[in-house]
């Protein structure tokens, strides 16, 4: 049928005619038989069973997760000696199928029943491990509509998302959940921000000002941690967030402490990570192994990729894990609250609502979702309490299930709730489907002891070498002495070496 298709490719396209495509492969046969190159009898079966194309519209390949795959291991193949001339090699990656379509349908089922009302049109996610092994990347709504990785080229505001940093910075300068801080007017200039809603609130403590993501505290914050000055506020800001692993240029401007400085979403992803690691960065990373086409490995994250850093005291990510989980129970982002399992994390809208976020993490995994335009045009208010708060829900339901749930420091284990929390949309339509039951699949642990396994089968094969074979003349010589004791001395000498 393909050979069928040279001479009028649109003619004969089984997608388009499939009778002429399968009377074009007949005459095809025709011709191989006429000519020699095969038989009636070998054309038999296929004039019997004729080709059929096979649908694939439906099939989804992980093209965004690959494509920065494929730039991840070109980078690392320039760091590779000089001296190794391997051009081919097998790549193991940490992507997840299972999540990686749970991700793709979170997301496209909440472009589907709330974008037009939002007017929003494109959104990215990124789901990894909370040691930075990346298991999901959703970098659009459309692949073959655009190739543009929203997840690790576009850059947006983070809005109140940011706010976590900031917050850090002022626990590590001597604040903690319970200090009071006043909710007021502020302002630096000619520029006086305001909570989202308008108003004050007054006195409140600092684990108060992060749930309900009130914006003058966080200004009223980098000023106090610079010791009065707010330029120097900002400046340790950007180096808690630096060393969590925000690399964007994030330039000094007063509305820097509520996210007025462009991020993207893998970076802010993997910073969030340091969270439930008590302090610890990670790298994020879909490599996890380069073998060669022989099957030797050359290069293993765990053993040559960068290491986790502890950047800030353990005593200070678990204050922010339990200051974030409030935000989550009580706060802004109530919708993504998961079935008995603790999650913590921000919501983050921007100026004239171009971006809508919610980045989040439980004690196994770290999640961010963005919703927004790609001209940065205004959504219709979303908030990143909704839709995203929602998406992230979705996505984080269906890869929790059948994982050993790893609980976060120092947060009760929530109770299963009847209701699971959903969107609140203007026009009350049908809510979302449930995600399907995800696969019986190994845990991470389960599927760590059969790497170290063959890695460890590996190393012995190595170390012992090829096995010397017994060569036919020496069979035959063992054939011809005496059966017994001294058969079996001789042919282990002969197989495996003397012993003397």
């Amino acid at each position: 049928m393909l050979a069928g298709l040279f001479k009028a490719p649109t003619k004969f396209s089984p997608n388009v005619n499939l009778p002429a495509a399968r009377a074009r492969a007949n005459v095809v046969l025709d011709n191989l038989v006429d000519t020699g190159f095969m038989t009636e009898g070998q054309v038999f079966g296929a004039r019997r069973h004729p080709a059929t194309p096979v649908d694939r519209r439906d099939e989804s390949a992980p093209n965004y997760y690959l494509d920065w795959a494929f730039d991840e291991m070109r980078k690392l193949v320039d760091t590779f000696p000089k001296s190794m001339t391997e051009r081919v090699f097998v790549v193991r990656t940490a992507l997840d199928v299972n999540m990686q379509k749970a991700a793709d349908l979170a997301i496209e089922n909440s472009l589907r029943q709330y974008g037009h009302e939002y007017h929003a049109t494109q959104a990215a996610s990124v789901l990894m491990d909370v040691d930075g092994s990346v298991r999901a990347m959703v970098g659009g709504r459309d692949y073959g509509a655009s190739q543009f990785n929203r997840a690790t080229d576009a850059m947006r505001q983070p809005g109140s998302s940011f706010k976590p940093y900031v917050y850090t910075t002022a626990l590590m300068h001597g604040f903690k959940p319970s200090s009071i801080v006043v909710d007021g007017p502020v302002c630096l200039g000619n520029w006086c921000p305001h909570n989202y809603g308008g108003g004050y609130r007054g006195s409140m403590t600092l684990i108060t000002a992060l749930t309900h993501s009130i914006n003058t505290i966080a200004v009223k914050l980098s000023i106090a941690v610079g010791d009065g000055s707010a330029p120097l506020g900002r400046k340790r800001i950007v180096e808690t967030a630096r060393a969590f692993g925000i690399k964007s240029p994030l330039p000094d401007t007063p509305s820097l402490p509520i996210g007025a400085d462009e991020v993207n979403v893998l970076e802010h992803t993997g910073a969030y990570a340091t969270f439930p690691n008590l302090g610890k960065a990670v790298t994020p990373h879909a490599i996890l192994e380069v073998r060669t086409g022989a099957g030797e490995t050359v290069w293993r994250f765990d053993r040559d990729g960068p290491k986790p850093r502890q950047v800030i005291p353990p005593g200070v990510a678990e204050d922010m894990i339990k200051m974030m989980n409030s935000v989550v129970e009580n706060g802004t982002a109530r919708r993504a609250r998961l079935d008995g399992v603790a999650a913590a994390g921000k919501t983050g809208t921007t100026n004239a609502y171009r971006d809508a976020w919610f980045m989040g993490y439980t004690g196994n995994l770290v999640c961010g979702v963005w919703f927004g335009n790609d001209d940065y045009s205004p959504l219709n208010r979303m908030t990143g309490g909704s839709v995203p708060a929602m998406t992230w829900h979705n996505i984080m339901e269906y890869a929790h299930q059948g994982m050993e749930l790893k609980q976060l420091p120092g947060v009760a284990v929530p109770s299963v709730r009847q209701q699971p929390a959903v969107a609140e949309v203007k026009s009350k339509g049908d809510q979302q489907p449930p995600p399907p039951p995800r696969p019986t699949v190994l845990t991470k642990r389960g599927a760590d002891i059969l790497v170290r396994v063959e890695r460890m089968m590996d190393d012995a094969n190595r170390r012992m070498g090829p096995v010397p074979t017994v060569s036919t003349e020496k069979k035959k010589q063992a054939q011809s002495e005496p059966k017994g004791d001294a058969l079996a001395v001789s042919l282990e000498g002969q197989a495996f070496g003397s012993r003397n």
